[in-house]
């Protein structure tokens, strides 16, 4: 009989010298040499253009009030998507952990096999309720709705008409589909009109953000829906920084344009103001819905949302079909935060949203301004090229509904000091 426990030490080990051999052929073999050379290369590339994104490592959860790490000072944080000040809610934790104990940690499936809960089917409800639409279907990430959306219902007989500054899930997107693909100017009615009207296509599809992130600006989507009756075409928005609270009840740029209703297909994300976990949707047509649980990709690839996750936007949705409190503050806080700082000399981009640019130009005075800031405890990021257009550098400073007077106050104060040192203001 052999000597099981000393063959099983001996295969351990031949398999350990394996590993060891594999790893040492892998980092050395030329081709990997040649790959790691060109990266280096262009990594060195981005950060001489001063373009060079570094990652600030947050230490607590997310909030008004965070600490990073190298810092256990309180630092005031303007630039995360927490519109409505919700993703450290403890209401929302609370029924968060419920959920995960009772539902567990994952599905370890994509959502035909065996990744459907009961809870699933009810957040796609809430969802659908809370945008008046028919049907829902939930993703990993609104980038794989905009992923699955068109190259599942756009064939080469169709159209898709694209806002030039669309965000870049929009634009992969579209690129997957077949249609004959357009792009109007940056919400030029005009340019929209002529190619709809130059088009024989068998669907004609108007896609356009409801509202541009990079610089808080809003479609016109009032025109924009009119257009599509007068050329017979759909449309689609995508409304990752609009709902839950853009219009006087959160409802998005459809609230906000007083066009409640007129959208075909609506996207949007539970990552930012919906709690700000994670998970995108779809909601519109019950047809168009079914349609996509048959054929769209990452929908039928990919495993489905954590219950946590589904619990989080759950609970996030409950709370704004009972109020429009939240909704009210952000925007409150916004007109105040807008007001103060266009009297104190600075150039605001964007239109009444709590994404709120501080338009500064230059690449590298964006980033000494960030840095100056955050000596003072204000967390923002400059952004510049190949985010925004060269020469048009700025800080996107992002309001909460959790921002409290003083902590906006604050921020503006901090924004004036630096901005005078810096001579961007007088």
């Amino acid at each position: 009989m052999p000597n099981f426990s000393k063959l099983t030490q001996l295969r351990g080990f031949q398999l350990y010298l394996l590993k060891g051999s594999l790893h040492r052929s892998y980092s050395s073999s030329p081709a990997n040499a040649q790959f790691r050379e060109i990266i280096s290369e262009q990594i060195k590339s981005i950060k001489e253009a001063g373009t060079y994104k570094s990652e600030r490592v947050i230490t607590s959860s997310q909030s008004t009030q965070i600490t990073v790490e190298g810092s256990n000072k309180n630092i005031l944080n303007f630039c995360a998507n927490n519109y409505l000040g919700l993703a450290n809610n403890p209401e929302v934790i609370k029924y968060s952990n419920e959920i995960l104990s009772k539902y567990g940690a994952g599905l370890s499936s994509v959502r035909f096999i065996c990744g459907t809960q009961d809870i699933h089917k009810n957040l796609e409800k809430k969802i659908a309720q809370f945008h008046g639409r028919e049907d829902t279907i939930l993703y990993a990430s609104c980038f794989d709705a905009n992923a699955g959306l068109f190259e599942a219902i756009l064939t080469p007989e169709d159209a898709v008409f694209s806002d030039e500054l669309n965000h870049a899930s929009i634009i992969d997107g579209i690129r997957l589909c077949k249609a004959q693909k357009s792009r109007y100017k940056h919400r030029d009615l005009n340019d929209l009109e002529n190619q709809l009207k130059s088009s024989t296509a068998r669907l004609k599809l108007i896609v356009t953000d409801g509202v541009f992130s990079m610089d808080g600006n809003i479609a016109p989507l009032k025109e924009i829906v009119a257009l599509a009756k007068k050329y017979n075409a759909l449309t689609f928005i995508d409304e990752c920084h609009a709902t839950g609270f853009l219009g006087k009840t959160g409802r998005g740029t459809e609230e906000y344009c007083e066009v409640m209703g007129s959208v075909d297909i609506i996207n949007s994300t539970l990552g930012k103001a919906l709690g700000g976990a994670a998970g995108g949707y779809t909601t519109g047509p019950k047809e168009l819905i079914t349609f996509l649980r048959q054929k769209s990709r990452p929908y039928l690839f990919s495993n489905t949302l954590p219950p946590a996750v589904v619990a989080t936007g759950t609970k996030v949705l409950d709370m704004l079909l009972k109020s429009s409190e939240l909704t009210e503050k952000v925007q409150t806080n916004t007109k105040h935060f807008r007001d103060a700082m266009t009297k104190a000399g600075f150039t605001i981009a964007g239109e009444n949203h709590p994404i709120c640019p501080v338009m500064l130009g230059d690449a590298r005075l964006a980033s000494i301004f960030a840095d100056e800031m955050l000596k003072r405890g204000i967390y923002v990021i400059g952004f510049s090229y190949p985010v925004v257009p060269k020469g048009k550098a700025r800080i996107r400073v992002q309001i909460s509904a959790a921002h409290t007077k003083d902590d906006i106050d604050h921020a503006i104060a901090a924004f004036t000091e630096v901005g005078k040192s810096l001579k961007v203001i007088q």
